[in-house]
């Protein structure tokens, strides 16, 4: 594949526009809120003007690293609500790029319908077994902090109020979309082996599947 073909492109331009600190800055933070934001938050979390923060935030829409979205703050509508704040959220699209070109999505999804075309389980107990080693591995290299080991793991973890860990992102989204039951199930197998090298292994690694979340959740610990 050339590096001019127009996917390619697209996707180096747009991680070309996270070669900028503060943008940078924003999107991690928007990144690992969660949630949408509002300029306000946005600029108050890197220390900018909000007008700073408007201009970065709207450079990364148009990269399309960021969605947008229109909400009135809650509790406030009607005639004088005001116009709607202008949210930004991660953009479900996905910008890779290697050099030379690389085709590693396509070894993995050879990989995942041999695996669902063995009708003996050896290959399914296999990987899970193989998925829970690789966890273990990712935790002792973090020194037993969980948080570290499953940002290291390529997801993104995110605290909630009753001490649990929800993972923002699935690190294997695109081939989760064509082979999701083996996917999630790997992917509980390697969160559930992180936990085992962690400092916290009284968690456990729970399937709870929700759109625009990883299916897997951390509870307790």
């Amino acid at each position: 594949m050339s590096l001019n073909s127009p996917d390619r492109v697209t996707a180096l331009a747009g991680l070309a526009t996270l070669d900028e600190p503060v943008r940078r800055r924003l999107y991690e933070y928007v990144s690992d809120a969660g949630r949408p934001v509002s300029r306000d938050e946005a600029a108050g979390a890197a220390g900018i003007t909000r007008t700073l923060a408007a201009y970065h935030l709207d450079k990364l829409a148009e990269a399309g690293l960021l969605a947008t979205t229109y909400e009135r703050p809650a509790g406030r509508g009607g005639p004088g609500a005001g116009r709607p704040a202008k949210l930004y959220r991660t953009a479900e699209q996905e910008l890779a790029v290697s050099v030379p070109p690389r085709a590693y999505e396509l070894l993995a999804r050879l990989l995942a319908e041999a695996a669902e075309s063995d009708t003996t389980g050896t290959v399914r107990t296999t990987l899970d077994r193989v998925a829970h080693d690789v966890g273990r591995e990712i935790g002792t290299r973090a020194g037993g902090d969980l948080v570290t080991a499953l940002r290291g793991g390529g997801y993104q973890p995110h605290a909630d109020p009753d001490g649990g860990i929800e993972l923002l992102n699935c690190p294997f989204h695109r081939l989760a979309q064509e082979h999701r039951d083996l996917v999630c199930g790997l992917n509980l197998r390697l969160v559930d082996g992180v936990i085992t090298e962690s400092t916290r292994p009284q968690a456990r690694a729970e399937l709870s599947p929700r759109p625009g979340r990883c299916c897997v959740v951390v509870s307790g610990g």
